[in-house]
């Protein structure tokens, strides 16, 4: 007789339980997979087309094309030759001259080197492959029969190119000095814009944090200016102070403005504000506990600067060095207004696409932008994976002692930032309401008749504030929810972690990338999305998606300091999840709620490179029109436009704090208790 251990060892095993998925769970799984799907048509896909399109080679196959010449009287011996044959007689075509894009175009007569156009000599001509092209004037010949033309009607023949796929592309990128300069002249420019923005905002953060001087509010205030302007603005600026014209060029010391100086000091005036934002952040938060061990143990203050002060803040410098990275090698408007002959990826990429009509090799430099661009994100979120807490619950926040030397220094020398940042935008100011600089200083509204310019008029002003509200409006539905459904659903992980994977992906691609993929998504006919290409409906899309990111993780961290226990409580009171979102997540989350909204409201309100592609003459926005009225010379009406787009940011902002103040004293009282 067997013992009762051994029977209850030998027991098999009862069925594995699992959990019965509910009607609620279901709906946020769904709506989760509806919103990444959004991100997959609106992202993925997009930079699919964009991929595929950099490795689209089109080339000239000389081989696929025969030739006849007639005698003088128009009689064909039957000699034929081919187009390499006859390129290997001649060789008036390198191996290098017949690559080529979508829509390039090659002439034959080269290839007989007695070709007249008043020649009575016949010519025949045919493809050998069904694949072949070629052209008679605007006349598409596919066929392979043979097509007889006279010596004034042949001229007009050209070979049209082959689609393969392949490394073409790059090798011609990379072979190319004058754009593969490009990308030396990116990485510079962005290196010495990073060391510079991030050196002048940590000394403005740390006198902000660390000081007992006055006005820190007011200096608080305009380090955050440059966020409400577009980034062309400081461009024009600068041109009107150091140009060639300039009020100060002298103190350039005859150095040019147009180029690397214009570039980094632009870089510098319109990043400064995230870097300042980001390193204000890590000041702040630091354990007084430190200082007086410092202070017990008799370290200078130079010593505890290095050894307390510099660790405790060194992930919000990191993270601040790579988003100010990320922005300048990015940024398109500021080099495309103050470059001059400096070239830089973003702008290569808009002349290979709107002045060369080179799609692929767009595509190209598209892609060639964007490893750096990753690069830096993923090595910034790699740097924050590793941050710890730096306050815990037995820290005692850091106070700053008054000390009259040391706050003077910091006084003038946020005095000194101010100074850049508001005469900067001064400048503008003057420069839209004077009549014509240098000659006729007296002041006049004449700038603002935008109906006189190129760029779209005032309807270019008022249709940017309509993308800025449906963007708001829209995105803070799309993004919040989204963030809801993958912070609060049970279970489906691995759901959960792709589409965290999808939200973050947005900030590592550049905007002007991204405007770029949409052509190529979204304007193939095939496409069953192709109907809203030039609409207002595609710059939403595309502005929505550009700035996902960063409004998912404002989201996300609202909704992450409210517990769990509300879903718990919600269901055991068997109240469907939408109601509890409705009556409880929202209202208790609209502190972040309206934040996301005024950050898309003025990041459509100002954004250029993720636009410049896509938009129509009906849908034309104040960003694009300061472009293109820089480029068409009128200079003082597109500073403006861009003082437009100041001045209408800057009320937003004012109305979303009233309005905000008055919200959240009616849905936030229990915060008070």
């Amino acid at each position: 007789m067997s013992s009762p251990t051994t029977n209850l060892t030998t027991m098999p095993e009862g069925p594995v339980i699992k959990g019965k998925i509910s009607r609620d769970d279901i709906i946020m799984r769904s709506g989760m997979i509806v919103i990444a799907l959004y991100l997959i048509a609106t992202l993925v896909f997009p930079l699919y087309a964009m991929l595929s399109k950099s490795f689209s080679t089109y080339r000239f196959e000389l081989s696929q094309y025969e030739f006849q010449v007639s005698d003088e009287v128009g009689v064909f011996d039957g000699t034929i030759l081919t187009g390499s044959e006859l390129n290997a007689q001649t060789g008036v075509y390198e191996d290098l001259d017949l690559s080529t894009g979508s829509d390039g175009r090659l002439g034959v007569t080269k290839f007989f080197p007695d070709f007249s156009f008043r020649s009575p000599v016949m010519y025949q001509i045919r493809n050998t492959a069904e694949t072949g092209r070629f052209l008679v004037g605007s006349t598409l010949q596919d066929s392979t029969e043979w097509v007889t033309l006279d010596s004034n009607t042949f001229r007009r023949v050209q070979l049209r190119p082959m689609k393969s796929t392949g490394m073409d592309n790059f090798i011609n990128y990379f072979s190319t000095p004058a754009l593969f300069n490009s990308i030396k002249n990116s990485l510079w420019i962005a290196v010495v814009s990073t060391i510079v923005t991030v050196t002048l905002a940590f000394w403005f953060a740390y006198a902000l944090n660390r000081s007992c001087m006055r006005y820190k509010g007011v200096f608080r205030l305009v380090a955050m200016a440059p966020i409400l302007v577009p980034s062309l603005l400081p461009g024009i600026a600068l041109v009107y102070l150091f140009g060639n014209q300039g009020m100060l060029k002298e103190l350039l010391f005859g150095a040019s403005i147009y180029g690397p100086i214009g570039i980094v000091i632009g870089s510098v005036f319109f990043t400064f504000p995230h870097a300042f934002l980001i390193i204000s952040t890590a000041l702040a938060i630091s354990d007084g506990r430190l200082y007086e061990a410092a202070t017990s143990l008799r370290s200078t203050p130079w010593r505890t600067f290095w050894t307390v002060t510099i660790p405790g803040a060194r992930y919000g410098l990191i993270s601040a060095a790579f988003v100010v990275f990320n922005l300048v090698i990015t940024d398109f408007g500021l080099p495309k207004v103050i470059g001059g002959q400096f070239n830089v990826l973003a702008v290569d990429i808009y002349k290979q696409v709107i002045g060369q009509q080179n799609f692929e090799m767009g595509a190209v430099v598209s892609v060639v932008l964007v490893v750096p661009a990753i690069l830096a994100f993923a090595i910034d979120r790699m740097v924050q994976s590793k941050q710890v807490a730096a306050l815990t619950a037995r820290s005692v926040p850091y106070q700053p002692t008054p000390n009259a030397k040391t706050d003077r220094i910091f006084f003038v020398y946020c005095c000194f930032v101010a100074f850049f940042i508001i005469g900067l935008l001064a400048v503008c100011q003057f420069a839209a309401l004077i009549k014509f600089w240098p000659y006729d200083l007296s002041l006049s509204l004449n700038n603002y008749n935008f109906d006189k310019m190129d760029g779209g008029g005032w309807a270019s002003y008022f249709n940017s504030i309509k993308l800025g509200l449906l963007t708001a409006i829209c995105g803070t539905a799309v993004v919040f929810f989204g963030a809801y459904l993958v912070e609060k659903s049970n279970g489906f992980r691995t759901g959960r972690a792709i589409f965290q994977m999808f939200a973050m992906l947005p900030m590592a691609i550049p905007g002007m990338v991204l405007g770029l993929a949409y052509i190529f998504f979204f304007n193939n006919p095939s496409n069953p999305l192709n109907a809203i290409y030039g609409t207002m409906a595609i710059l939403v899309i595309c502005t929505v998606t550009h700035f996902y990111t960063v409004s998912h993780l404002t989201a996300v961290t609202a909704l992450k300091q409210m517990d769990r226990e509300f879903e718990s409580v919600s269901a055991s009171l068997k109240q469907p999840t939408l109601k509890l979102f409705s009556r409880v997540t929202v209202p208790v989350c609209l502190p972040a709620v309206l934040d996301i909204s005024i950050y898309l409201f003025v990041n459509a309100m100002t954004t250029v490179s993720a636009v410049v592609f896509l938009y129509s003459p009906k849908t034309t926005l104040a960003s694009i029109a300061v472009l293109n009225m820089d480029d068409a010379g009128d200079i003082a009406p597109a500073a403006a436009m861009g003082m437009m787009i100041f001045y209408t940011n800057a009320a937003a902002r004012v109305i979303h704090l009233l309005a905000s103040r008055g919200i959240l004293k009616k849905t936030q009282a229990w915060r008070a208790r």
